[in-house]
């Protein structure tokens, strides 16, 4: 009987894969004590050896992603400060400066 398809938190997958560099163990042993197919173990090593450099870059992708984020929220901010002055106005037209609190 087949087993379930597995998803595994990007903790473990690092757990693992740090243990493969670290070289203790085999591929063997490994997959024994963490129940992952060798494959698997390979692949998430060498996923962690290629991507280690991104760890201490400056400015990577999530800088510029907080960056935009960080215009858009302005740019909204800029969009409901205008709404509300708008309707401010209105409400002193309609009621006179006695409305506005």
């Amino acid at each position: 009987m087949k087993r379930k398809r597995r998803n595994h938190t990007a903790a473990f997958k690092a757990k693992v894969a740090v243990a493969a560099v670290r070289g203790d163990k085999t591929l063997s042993e490994l997959a024994e004590q963490f129940d992952v197919h060798p494959n698997q173990i390979q692949d998430w090593r060498r996923r962690l050896l290629d991507r280690a450099g991104e760890v201490f870059e400056r400015g990577g992708p999530q800088a510029k992603q907080t960056e935009q984020e960080l215009k858009e929220l302005h740019a909204k901010i800029g969009e409901l400060t205008m709404e509300r002055d708008f309707l401010e106005s209105g409400l002193e037209r309609i009621h006179g400066r006695r409305a506005k609190r």
